[in-house]
């Protein structure tokens, strides 16, 4: 009897212990299937965008910041055809033919090869996935003209390579595009507004008009699509310097009048701000506004005596340089207006780095009214060459660079 007694108690005391045992092989083999399931590497590197609450939390290493007192914007171009060009024109199926300017014919490729070091301090090598987990559950917008939505095709193709098929759509909802990266719950997107304000050149295709037209006090059209975005990043420049005077309304909407370019862009700029003042949540949005992206459209500003454009340019510029495209009252006007703003907008200053590029533009291998040039219009360069674009991969990706080490320096660790 005493026995058994024995045995009886030796069995329950292995009870737990065996109880333990099935609970840890189940949750071994739960975990297990979740890896085979989550395969790709953003799911291998950082987890699922919501589905997993107790995901690890990116952390930012103070190497991965930009130093205290680092001036990113003043520097030089070295050549670097190690590490740049970042992606090629075949490894991003999402660029428009309008940039891709080695498959359009252009017979040089050095554009692609120049990187931009600051004076002093270094940029953080970009990463996609860093990226990526910074904007999980979130939306990244570019707002703007055509400059802009390079920046936001250089963007795409800066993170897409690293998002398995079937994982990431480019989607066009005029006058918007948004690339979804389904994995983190996150969106970059582009909108078109040439004027930040409205315009009647606001349609996505079908924006060239004999007389430029523009609402001066409008905005709460595109203010709708702006609203909740986490991360804004706005442009406007090339669209106003058309003409000194261009056509706006202001006050009335049936006033037409011709107004000087500059104080035109004064008030639009402080109807853009008055909506960033009562809209903007500083604690949940970031705001971003670009300076102007250079012209090079007479090469005698850089080589005295010539009578060309950027046309058949293959190195950047040296030493110091500004270009008469590049309006001071114009950034004055950006400067001012963003010092009297009640939230916070960062300026990223690309116009001095990006003056230095007169060989990074399209200039004869991009597109003309939607279509790519004709050997008759190609052998007339002068006339038709655009010294406005960029090619990409090029000088879009160094804005973007700068962006995402802006975005790396506001990232909270937790």
């Amino acid at each position: 009897m005493m026995k058994q007694l024995w045995i009886d108690r030796r069995i329950q005391s292995l009870f737990p212990v065996a109880l333990v045992s099935l609970l840890v092989v189940g949750t071994a083999r739960l975990v297990l299937d979740n890896l085979k399931s989550n395969h790709s590497q953003a799911f291998r590197l950082y987890g699922r965008a919501r589905a997993e609450k107790h995901r690890i939390p990116l952390v930012i290493s103070p190497e991965d910041r930009i130093q205290e007192g680092c001036n990113v914007f003043e520097g030089e171009w070295v050549w670097d055809n190690e590490s740049y060009p970042l992606y090629t024109e075949e490894s991003c199926p999402y660029l428009v033919k309008q940039v891709t300017c080695r498959r359009n014919g252009r017979p040089d490729s050095f554009y692609k090869n120049w990187r931009w070091q600051p004076n002093g301090c270094d940029l953080p090598r970009f990463n996609a996935l860093k990226l990526l987990q910074i904007l999980r559950g979130k939306r990244l917008m570019f707002v703007g003209d055509s400059v802009q939505r390079a920046q936001f095709e250089s963007m795409v193709c800066l993170v897409q390579s690293v998002i398995p098929e079937g994982k990431k759509s480019l989607r066009r909802v005029p006058p918007m595009k948004i690339f979804r990266v389904e994995e983190f719950d996150a969106s970059i997107e582009y909108y078109w507004a040439p004027f930040i304000v409205e315009s009647n050149s606001d349609h996505a295709t079908n924006h060239t008009v004999l007389k430029r037209s523009v609402k001066l006090d409008s905005i709460a059209k595109h203010g709708k699509q702006w609203e909740g975005v986490d991360v804004l990043v706005f442009e406007s420049y090339v669209w106003w310097m058309y003409k000194p005077l261009i056509n706006a309304t202001f006050g009335s909407p049936n006033h037409v009048k011709e107004y000087n370019v500059t104080k035109a862009y004064r008030l639009a700029l402080e109807t853009w701000a008055s909506w960033i003042d009562s809209t903007i949540n500083p604690q949940t949005q970031t705001v971003f506004f670009m300076s102007m992206s250079p012209t090079h459209l007479w090469s005698w500003e850089w080589k005295p005596g010539s009578d060309g454009n950027c046309f058949n340019e293959s190195y950047p510029i040296q030493g110091p340089y500004w270009g008469s495209g590049s309006s001071l009252q114009i950034m004055e006007i950006v400067h001012n207006t963003l010092q009297q703003l009640k939230r916070n907008v960062t300026l990223l200053n690309i116009t001095q780095l990006s003056e230095f590029r007169k060989d990074a533009h399209t200039s004869i291998y991009g597109e003309r009214k939607g279509k790519l040039l004709t050997k008759e219009q190609r052998s007339d360069p002068k006339h038709f060459a655009d010294c406005i674009h960029w090619c990409l991969p090029g000088v879009p990706d160094t804005w973007n660079a700068i962006l995402y080490a802006y975005l790396l320096k506001n990232h909270r660790n937790f």
